[in-house]
């Protein structure tokens, strides 16, 4: 429960989001809109069929600068950072030494820059922040930019949108990355998100970031879109939410993102606790991260337990709710190894009441990002 005494922050958009009639919450620290007037159901349904913009400038931003920060970040993430391209993004997984994950990232090597764009969580980033510059401390340099606004612009109807403000943008692929500008202003864009739908992040200096949200939002295909909507768009694309799908306590096997780590680091091993997590992806794990598509109409809310039909527990919900896109409850969680299987038939337990469900591939909604052909 959130403190009621707690000061919160505000992102450069919060009076905009007042003034459009946001319900607004306490969420990691600020005080972030949960829903516009429209409500989540439309927020949600209209992000997959035009655009949704965002305001996610609660994350965290920084520049990583140094002789070769490149290979200072290889410390501390299992990802492919050297081997980066300058003018493209990449996910990555940030580990503390037993291997588990602290937080998931995005990093980005821009054209003709040194520098390395980090982009971590919002409830996580000071810590991050603290970590990374002490772990690197004499080999690179942290300078975060909490300063700058990060908005996303997602949906099909992103690109021609965005290209009215950025000529030339429409051409970026997924995981690209440039400077560029957005409506007149300075800005750092990438193709990715959190949606699993085409589309844009826009990183800006704080103060000009409500000109242009509401250029953006001036555009007909466009409506402001809340952190409801973020959480079952994400949800439905099979995308992990720190702190509930992805923690500490779990390492990148048992959360079924193997595929961030590179080939090459997984010969090399030298990441955090590289043996063990080696042997894991070798060897196995005793749970691991589905997607599970309950029966019927109930939804599974995160910390429902999971029993197998004989009614042993066997895992736990760590992300649910209602799917808007397929009409149905959805839910993530992690299960004993011998019930991964698609298909595997469980039991979600809602108000001590088992109710039928199966394990379901990952995504629930087919990602549509433009990819380089």
């Amino acid at each position: 429960m959130a403190d009621p005494n707690q000061v919160l922050r505000h992102t450069p958009l919060h009076a905009l989001h007042v003034e459009l009639g946001a319900k607004m919450v306490p969420f990691s620290g600020y005080d972030m809109p949960v829903q516009f007037p429209s409500g989540i159901l439309r927020e949600h349904l209209h992000t997959r069929a035009q655009a949704g913009l965002f305001d996610v400038s609660h994350m965290g931003q920084a520049f990583l600068s140094g002789n070769d920060p490149a290979k200072a970040l290889e410390r501390l993430t299992p990802a492919d950072v050297i081997g980066l391209k300058a003018g493209m993004q990449r996910y990555g997984l940030l580990l503390n030494e037993r291997g588990t994950i602290k937080d998931d990232f995005m990093f980005s090597r821009l054209v003709d820059e040194d520098a390395l764009y980090l982009v971590v969580n919002a409830g996580t980033k000071e810590g991050d922040f603290a970590y990374i510059a002490a772990r690197l401390s004499g080999i690179a340099t942290l300078q975060p930019q909490p300063e700058r606004a990060l908005l996303a612009l997602q949906g099909p109807a992103a690109a021609d949108v965005l290209e009215r403000h950025a000529p030339g943008i429409s051409q970026l692929t997924f995981m690209k990355v440039a400077r560029a500008t957005v409506a007149g202003a300075p800005a750092i864009v990438s193709r990715s998100g959190y949606t699993g739908e085409d589309g844009f992040e826009i990183s800006l200096e704080g103060h000009v970031a409500e000109r242009v949200a509401r250029a953006l939002l001036g555009e007909a295909e466009v409506l402001p879109i809340g952190l409801g909507a973020r959480d079952s768009l994400r949800l439905e694309a099979g995308l992990c939410l720190y702190g509930h799908d992805i923690d500490e306590t779990v390492n990148p096997v048992e959360a079924n993102l193997v595929w961030s780590i590179a080939k090459r680091r997984k010969l090399d091993k030298d990441f955090p606790a590289a043996e063990k997590i080696i042997d894991a992806i070798f060897n196995g794990t005793a749970r691991k991260r589905v997607g599970i598509r309950p029966d019927g109409k109930a939804p599974a809310r995160e910390g429902s337990a999971i029993a197998d039909k004989s009614g042993r527990i066997i895992g736990k919900i760590t992300s649910g709710g209602f799917g808007p896109s397929l009409n149905a409850p959805i839910a993530m969680g992690y299960v004993e190894t011998a019930f991964a299987g698609d298909g595997a038939p469980l039991d979600l337990i809602v108000r001590d009441k088992p109710l039928p469900a199966q394990v379901s591939p990952l995504p629930f909604v087919p990602h549509r990002y433009r990819r380089a052909i």
